[in-house]
């Protein structure tokens, strides 16, 4: 064989195990198809986010941006929210008397309070409101309903008004499919490590 042939077909070699070794889930095998054979390619699933496709305006892109900017910043408290009301409530299931759950709760929320009310002090509005919306996809209630079932329904109702008055709902629900399918598609990417 020729050498202007020979180095062609070596390097060609070398570019299909490469390519079978790009990721630790890609694979290509041979398969019999209506008598022929053909080569399958498996590899690492796409993810396509419908709201990329789409052009926007710029006033959309900004609006955009700032939810994922917000999303960043409020997500990993949802989710600490669910984790630690899982910690309450194992706590909670030991308690013997009334007493000794109102003790309880009043320990962690001095605890959650000091570790974390300066961090939730300085969100926005618009932060605080999509913090509503994932505590209730989180936990599947709203949070009206945790301070009704933690604190008391005075309680509940003390903090929903002081809500109103800075144009937040705190009986807002978390909606997937309707308005908050943004917000989903963007928690998806973000669980991905795609965002």
């Amino acid at each position: 064989m020729s050498a202007r042939l020979f180095i062609p077909v070596l390097s060609l070699s070398f570019a299909g195990s490469c390519f079978a070794q790009a990721s630790d889930t890609s694979y290509i095998r041979k398969e019999w198809y209506k008598g022929d054979s053909v080569y399958v390619v498996s590899s690492d699933p796409v993810y396509i986010n419908s709201t990329s496709v789409k052009p926007m305006k710029r006033s959309d892109y900004d609006r955009y941006t700032r939810l994922i900017f917000n999303l960043k910043k409020v997500y990993p408290y949802s989710k600490l929210t669910r984790t630690k009301l899982k910690e309450i409530n194992e706590g909670l299931a030991k308690c013997k008397s009334d007493r000794e759950r109102k003790d309880y709760l009043k320990v962690k929320e001095n605890e959650l309070f000091g570790q974390y009310e300066e961090e939730l002090k300085n969100l926005t509005i618009s932060q605080g409101r999509l913090l509503i919306k994932l505590i209730d996809r989180e936990t599947k209630m709203t949070t009206y309903d945790l301070i009704k079932e933690y604190k008391g329904a005075v309680s509940a109702v003390f903090w929903q008004s002081i809500a109103r008055i800075f144009g937040s709902n705190l009986k807002t629900t978390y909606d997937p499919y309707g308005e908050d399918q943004l917000i989903e598609e963007l928690i998806q990417l973000l669980d991905q490590g795609l965002l």
